[in-house]
Order: C-alpha cells, then structure tokens, then sequence
C-alpha cells in the first residue's frame, strides 16, 4: 500500500477521534464502512455521540451533511425531495431532499413508518433515487449513519429484513469511561469541538481511497474461511434465517477495508473472525429473538460460530 494511501486513512480517523472521545472501535469501525461505500446503524440511548460521529465524519472528508430527524408524520418525499410547479415557467422543478448529502445522519430510524424508512432504500443500494418517473444521482462518497435507540419501544416501528440487510454494521457506542467523559467535558467548555474539526480529506480522495480499498488482496483461502462462517449461520439449528450472498460480500469489503485501515495490502483471517459478529448478527434471525424476544442472542450465537470455525 503506498505511504500517501496509509496517511489519508490515519489522518481520516484521527481528525475524528479527536472529537469522538474513548471511542476507538466505533471509529475505525465506521472508518472502515466509509472506506467500503457502505451504511452503519448506531444502536444505543440518545447522548452517547451518534449525531456527533456522522458529523465528524461529514466534516472530516469536506463533504455535505445532510440530517434526517425520522418522526411518525415523516413522508417519503421529506426524504427524497418532491416536485414543485413553477409558476414562472409552468413546468414542475424537483426539489432535492436532505438525502442529497455526502453523509447523511437517519436519526432515530425506528421513529418512522416502514413506508417511510423505505424510501431510503433505493438510495442506500444504488446511490439514486426515483422521483415522479425521473432518476436523480447522489453526490459521491455517499453514506448513511443511521440512529435508534433499542430500549424505547413505545412509538417505534421496527425496521424490516431487507432495511437491516443494507447496513454494513450494525454497531453499539456505549457510555465513556470516567477518564474519557473527563475529557469530554474539558473540551465542551467553550463549545462543539465538532465545529472547528477542518477537513484532512476532500471527496475525490475519498473516492480513490473507496477504490483502493476494492484492490486489497484477499487470498482463496481467507474466502473459504469466510465462506465457512456464512454456511454455518445457515446450518445452525439455533437460527430462523441464515446470512445471505449479500451478507458474504459485505464481510468481504467490509474485511478489505479493516486490512486497509491496518496498513496492509492484504486480508487475513482475524479481519474476517473480527468483523463477523458486526456485518452478520443484525442481519440473521434467531429463534430466541422470534419465541422470547432475546436481542443479543444473534450476536451471541455468531460468536459462538466463529469461534467453532476453523481458520486457515
């Protein structure tokens, strides 16, 4: 990998750890999403900095943020934008939405309709979308950092199989230790770190550093290993629905750009065993979840195949 490649990427996740304190995992986590092209759904209480890594994030590569507040009354064409009829000229103009953003925060997801969460759909899998028979672009990098906080269920709609599928990870932020909220609070005294944080990338590096990411060697037998694990979730008596195609080639990407951030040119096995639990447990359904409603029993499982899954 060349020296000026490896630098961006430090640079990039630095800049936003320098805001996001004590929260190393879930910045490189979400680094190595950005660097896959993909999507990251943050799932914990309302405080912990969600709002504040999508805009470190946004900042750090100079590009438009765009933020979403999901609520019950939210239309699709809040999202997506809608056409206009200019009175002017007697023709109808189309109103871009704040989906036309290089990073765009969902906030509290779960806040909204399926209807509504659903005109994300298309945007998050073909960075397009489809307004009154016309298709618009948009803006490259794009990437949505979606919130929902998993302990309120009252006025929340959960989000269905094939919207959980396009998010890369699905991460928790949890609380600081006492030292790092220390600091958090040194560095709130005279405002919103997050406003002076300057760009250490611009959005065409960006995109070249998404294409690198794509180059990273990743030997057949690290393949198989990973294939391994995806056939496992499959088999397991314990799961409703195995991990699918999409879920296999996402942990691959996903696999590419943790080698990336790491500074090597090439996948291991341990990239693959590290990443599991965060690209497949949201993506599975396991019967515990379905009989008794158990969360974190995906997870527990998918860790439990991983470890029982023999590495080359």
């Amino acid at each position: 990998m060349a020296l000026a490649t490896r630098s961006l990427v430090a640079d990039l996740e630095a800049n936003i750890s320098s805001v996001l304190l004590g929260k190393p995992e879930v910045v490189r986590m979400c680094v190595v999403a950005f660097l896959a092209g993909e999507h990251v759904l943050l799932e914990d209480v309302p405080g912990v900095g969600k709002t504040l890594l999508g805009k470190a994030l946004a900042r750090s590569v100079n590009g438009l943020f765009g933020r979403l507040q999901f609520t019950p009354d939210l239309l699709p064409s809040d999202i997506v934008g809608s056409s206009i009829f200019n009175t002017k000229t007697s023709e109808f103009v189309f109103s871009r939405g704040p989906v036309f953003a290089n990073i765009v925060l969902a906030d509290e997801i779960n806040r909204t309709t399926p209807r509504t969460q659903s005109a994300l759909l298309e945007a998050m899998s073909e960075g397009q979308v489809s307004v009154d028979g016309q298709t618009y672009m948009l803006p490259r990098p794009f990437m949505v950092i979606a919130t929902q906080n998993p302990f309120e269920f009252h006025g929340t709609y959960p989000l269905p199989e094939n919207q959980l599928d396009r998010f890369l990870f699905c991460l928790k932020v949890g609380y600081p230790n006492r030292n790092d909220e220390l600091r958090v609070l040194s560095s709130h005294r005279s405002g919103e770190p997050v406003d002076l944080l300057t760009p250490v990338i611009d959005c065409d590096q960006a995109m070249s550093l998404q294409e690198a990411a794509r180059q990273i060697a990743i030997e057949e037998s690290v393949q198989h290993y990973l294939l391994d694990i995806i056939g496992a979730t499959r088999k397991c008596e314990e799961l409703h629905v195995g991990a699918s195609t999409r879920a296999a080639i996402c942990l691959c990407r996903a696999a590419q750009s943790l080698a990336m951030v790491e500074g090597r040119d090439f996948v291991v096995p341990d990239d693959v065993k590290r990443l599991a639990v965060p690209v497949l447990a949201h993506r599975v359904i396991s019967k515990a979840y379905l009989q008794a409603g158990y969360r974190d029993a995906a997870t527990d499982l998918i860790q439990r195949l991983v470890d029982q899954t023999r590495a080359p």
